[in-house]
């Protein structure tokens, strides 16, 4: 019996979460006394995952699993735990996992708890902590269910390196052309830049930048710093910027190491949505803009002035320190 944890992949490649699900999954195997087992969905470098303790890979190779699909993979991950008698599944907290997880949860019987943050606080009884409403506090739920499905909160627990030989075997799961439910016909995903999900490094603008035409600033930052261009929600539904960079509670949650909001207010959605940041700066030139109330640091100012400031003097430091 392994702990079984889903790696997730992209272009034959692990993701960024997949190192933090895999720390974590070890963690949990070594407080249950056994071995973590990873699942990895057409990836070329199935073994190097073993560096953050994972000791056997079930390496699943198929071309219908090309593209992501949650029914189909949660049909995968279900028949992968079964043959590892594997009671407790992890994942990460991406937007494909959390679509997955209540489908495997399902499937296998379970029970799911999302947005975990650290490691069990006890094995008998399972109980593990939690974020609850939009990260204003903690819970420490109890799972009951002999099945235990685990979301981990991005950017929670961290990469821990635990170099172990990962053992990768072929793994063929049953795949009835019923499990197929949906298709995907085209998929455009914007090509060499950092993404919002991936990145350690987010800059966000909001409506104080007073048009798209102002938007190359952001973007200059976010290229010195080599961070991923978000925006608030005004801003994505007046369209200067696609739907697809709106950050915050209603758009796409962001848990990244530091988080840079300029000219944002700071509406209560948008700080739900960004609070699992490690460090956020906010450079406004309101001081009684909200987002200084959850800001680590501060800068009051008007961002035209301030930003290209702050882009000089950064590449100034690049240039310095190469």
């Amino acid at each position: 019996m392994s702990v079984l944890v889903y790696t997730e992949s992209e272009n034959g490649k692990f993701k960024k979460n997949a190192a933090e699900v895999a720390s974590y999954a070890y963690e949990v195997a070594q407080q249950m006394n056994t071995t973590a087992t990873a699942i990895a969905i057409n990836t070329g470098d199935s073994e190097s995952i073993g560096d953050y303790g994972i000791s056997k890979v079930l390496n699943v190779t198929d071309e219908k699993l090309k593209t992501f699909n949650a029914q189909a993979y949660a049909h995968v991950l279900k028949q992968a735990a079964e043959k590892e008698g594997a009671k407790v599944i992890i994942l990460s907290s991406s937007t494909d996992a959390k679509y997955l997880a209540p489908m495997v949860t399902a499937l296998l019987k379970g029970g799911y708890v999302p947005n975990v943050v650290a490691a069990p606080d006890s094995i008998s009884p399972f109980k593990v902590k939690r974020t609850v409403f939009s990260n204003k506090g903690f819970a420490h739920s109890k799972l009951k269910s002999e099945i235990k499905v685990i979301g981990v909160s991005n950017n929670s627990f961290g990469n821990k390196e635990n170099k172990t030989t990962a053992n990768v075997a072929a793994f063929s799961p049953s795949l009835d052309g019923n499990i197929f439910g949906t298709t995907s016909v085209e998929i455009d995903k914007v090509a060499g830049k950092a993404t919002i999900a991936d990145a350690d490094i987010v800059v966000s603008g909001g409506r104080g930048l007073k048009g798209p035409e102002n938007w190359g600033m952001i973007e200059e930052l976010a290229e010195v710093l080599g961070a991923a261009t978000a925006c608030s929600k005004p801003v994505s539904d007046l369209g200067w910027r696609p739907h697809g960079e709106h950050v915050g509670q209603t758009g796409k949650p962001v848990a990244t190491n530091l988080y840079i909001a300029i000219g944002i207010s700071g509406a209560i959605q948008h700080l739900a949505g960004v609070s699992a940041s490690k460090v956020k700066v906010v450079i406004n030139s309101d001081p009684e803009a909200p987002f200084f109330k959850a800001a680590d640091y501060g800068v009051v100012g008007d961002a035209f002035e301030v930003v290209p400031k702050l882009i000089e003097k950064l590449k100034e430091f690049k240039s310095q320190s190469t």
